[in-house]
């Protein structure tokens, strides 16, 4: 979704994985796409550009036909059934998770850690950027927990979604891009 936030460095990510990537601008660009991410950046932005250009239909609509859909930080907000607050953000309200924003704090308060991603034996420790990061503070019975941090939740996936409070894109290790990009 190239229409707010780190759109750049989910693109170059995924072309190191060797793929061919599609900047989602409008409602035709989603013709050529089978997943979607929706990049962090500011959650109520976001939410109002979707509304306003109608491309929350056509990705509800798409979601619907099998298309993947990752959201990162932001991204993982507009994804979520339901937010802990009372908020202005227009979610998507597909992912049976509910988050509350900004959870770790201010911008100031941003950190880096390492975190190990993934279920069992195909667990991978990798690096994690938590940037105004929201937590995931419940989930529905068909959502897996892919990670924690301090047993908070961080990354899940139901179905065809994934959701991370944390921003893989902003670290060199392309583990989380490549499970997504199984998903699809």
């Amino acid at each position: 979704m190239d229409i707010q936030g780190s759109v750049e460095e989910h693109f170059a990510a995924l072309s190191k994985c060797g793929l061919e990537v599609v900047l989602v601008k409008k409602i035709a660009d989603f013709d050529e796409v089978s997943g979607l991410i929706i990049p962090g950046g500011e959650s109520t932005t976001i939410g109002k550009l979707l509304e306003k250009f109608e491309l929350d239909k056509a990705i509800i609509a798409k979601f619907k036909k099998g298309m993947a859909i990752w959201g990162t930080c932001a991204g993982a907000i507009l994804l979520a059934k339901r937010i802990v607050e009372d908020s202005k953000v227009n979610g998507l309200k597909l992912m049976d998770v509910e988050v509350s924003r900004n959870a770790y704090g201010r911008q100031i308060d941003s950190f880096e850690t390492e975190i190990n991603f993934g279920v069992g034996k195909d667990s991978k420790k990798i690096p994690a950027v938590f940037i105004r990061a929201p937590k995931i503070s419940s989930i529905g019975k068909n959502v897996k927990i892919l990670a924690k941090y301090k047993n908070e939740i961080i990354a899940a996936r139901e179905g065809k979604l994934l959701a991370t409070t944390f921003h893989p894109e902003m670290t060199n290790n392309l583990e989380v891009h490549k499970y997504f990009v199984k998903m699809c």
